[in-house]
């Protein structure tokens, strides 16, 4: 019996330990603000650009690489709004799937 009782009081550590492992897709919350901030930052900028239409311009990050998509007038616009993040701190990478309409 007290074998039977120290197997289940490993099975339940091992299993409250797997439960406490993180995974690669979750985001801290110092990650989750950074990435935040990153995005109003870009947001700002392409709302103060003359080029960009910041309205038809989605963005989005993640552990500080950044997706940009939508619709943009001109191959101008998308590569502006593209060149615009780049620029912003923290940022890793862009992913520009902007659509010229």
């Amino acid at each position: 019996m007290k074998s039977l009782t120290r197997y289940m009081i490993v099975f339940v550590f091992v299993a409250a330990m797997i439960g406490c492992a993180g995974s690669k897709s979750q985001r801290s919350t110092g990650e989750y603000i950074d990435d935040a901030t990153i995005t109003t930052k870009i947001k700002s900028a392409f709302a103060s650009d003359p080029v960009v239409d910041a309205l038809d311009i989605k963005v989005k990050t993640f552990r500080g690489n950044v997706q940009l998509s939508g619709f943009a007038d001109t191959s101008e616009q998308a590569a502006r709004a593209e060149e615009i993040a780049e620029g912003v701190e923290g940022v890793e990478s862009v992913e520009n799937d902007v659509v010229v309409k």
